[in-house]
């Protein structure tokens, strides 16, 4: 739960900030004409819709599990997560490239220049303060992998998705800023609409790697090494546990795991003993790894896992 509270407080604090900064650069864009300041309009109005669709994503993940959904809802954050991929890519990339191309194609010089410097500097502080909130919470779970390595073994997407938008808005803030600013310096105007399609290009390659990454966790990810080193260390100090043969585990959400194994018991067990011993084994998951959510135990020889391994690196 601590997670989950850790994700909507960076959502929330980049809803909030996005949706006062498009605001602020939609009003600019009317007074100046910039088509670079309104390119970034509609990229904080689509990162502020993405924020809402996280936080219903969140919200419905949550949801117990019912005759419907036998295993729970969380895969409805990795849905969402991979609609706010999209639309980062169809609606933020794509106004920022038609922008870009229709100013390049028919130019007009930006009036009030000064106005678009004091959006860009304002909405500068208001994507700083959320960037650096969700990188805190980021920071905090990663320990000590690197950056993207971190954001690729994440099961949890509101925050890396929350973190790429905001460290791409910072981007095209500055990619905005030099456009209006050499567009000024040369009297190009067509240089505000190549800042425009600059923007387009970070917001394409952000929203490829928020797909690329939401549609790994739709599919289904195991869990992490560790998680699953830990899973089979809590089996086999059961007495009744001769040895664990493999373990197959999936991500249905951030905190909802899914967790079968290959397991070799005692030789004189009975059904009854066999049973008594996986429902420990469940009490004890529930009390050390919660997020473990479903467990299940295949009695089975060294042998018969080694022939299903063989299959799964086969890809059968």
């Amino acid at each position: 739960m601590a997670s989950q509270s850790g994700s909507r407080l960076v959502i929330y604090a980049a809803l909030i900030g996005n949706f006062l900064i498009a605001v602020t650069k939609f009003v600019a864009s009317w007074i100046t004409g910039s088509s670079a300041m309104l390119s970034e309009g509609v990229h904080s109005l689509v990162d502020t819709g993405n924020e809402l669709l996280l936080l219903h994503g969140l919200r419905r993940s949550e949801q117990a599990p019912d005759r419907t959904h036998p295993f729970g809802y969380g895969r409805e954050l990795y849905f969402w997560s991979f609609i706010v991929a999209l639309l980062v890519f169809a609606l933020g990339a794509g106004v920022a490239f038609y922008e870009g191309v229709t100013h390049i194609l028919d130019p007009e010089p930006a009036d009030n220049v000064t106005v678009n410097y004091a959006v860009l500097a304002i909405s500068a502080v208001f994507e700083g303060v959320s960037w650096w909130i969700g990188l805190k919470e980021f920071n905090r779970r990663r320990g000590r992998l690197g950056f993207f390595e971190a954001a690729r073994q994440s099961k949890d997407p509101s925050v890396y998705t929350v973190l790429f938008e905001d460290s791409a808005a910072l981007l095209g803030l500055a990619i905005a800023f030099l456009g209006i600013l050499f567009a000024q310096l040369l009297d190009m105007p067509q240089l505000d609409g190549v800042a425009s399609i600059g923007i387009g290009c970070v917001l394409g390659a952000t929203a490829v790697f928020l797909a690329r990454e939401s549609k790994g966790l739709l599919m289904g990810e195991p869990a992490l090494p560790q998680v699953e080193r830990a899973l089979t260390a809590i089996v086999e100090t059961d007495a009744a546990v001769e040895r664990v043969n493999g373990i197959l585990t999936v991500h249905l959400g951030p905190e909802q795991i899914v967790a079968g194994l290959s397991v070799e018991f005692e030789d004189r067990l009975d059904a009854t003993e066999i049973e008594a011993c996986v429902e420990r084994l469940e009490a004890r998951l529930r009390r050390e790894i919660p997020a473990i959510t479903a467990f299940f135990v295949k009695p089975q020889t060294a042998r018969g896992w080694a022939r299903r391994a063989m299959a799964l690196e086969d890809g059968r």
